[in-house]
């Protein structure tokens, strides 16, 4: 039996929207630790940045709050800020877009688009091997020095 919506009850106010963490979709987090997708569906470590990307260029309606997920152990932690918030239904209650009838679809599709981004498949690598490096040869100036 389908509810009548309450008049005041608008799906255009921010607090009516859905709300997805970084942590929801990541390949890292178990189940307790606020996994919500399968994990041969996730992906390692999402960014908030990454997430709005991918759902602006789906054409949704998207809000980024600076908020960090209960269950993160260091809430301090630049990595895991984030959380997004998406638009889903307009005010008569008709979906926004018939791609995205749920949180789970949304979340279903940041785990696949997610991994296609440029950033993921080139900048990865190359910013790792790097670090160590330059880091690796400092330390060695520095020792130089002490024993003379």
């Amino acid at each position: 039996m389908a509810r009548p919506w309450n008049q005041d009850f608008k799906f255009s106010d921010r607090e009516r929207w859905v709300c997805i963490y970084p942590v929801y979709i990541n390949s890292k987090r178990t189940v307790a630790e606020g996994r919500r997708i399968p994990k041969d569906k996730s992906i390692e470590n999402p960014t908030y940045s990454e997430m709005r990307d991918v759902l602006a260029n789906a054409g949704l309606t998207i809000g980024v709050e600076n908020k960090v997920h209960p269950r993160e152990q260091d809430p301090r932690d630049g990595r895991f800020r984030g959380r997004i918030r998406i638009q889903l239904r307009e005010d008569d209650g008709t979906l926004k877009n018939e791609n995205f009838p749920n949180r789970r679809s949304i979340m279903l599709h940041l785990g696949e688009t997610i991994p296609k981004l440029k950033s993921r498949q080139q900048g990865g690598g190359g910013s790792t091997t790097s670090q160590p490096q330059s880091s690796g040869g400092q330390k060695k100036q520095k020792n130089k020095k002490g024993k003379r």
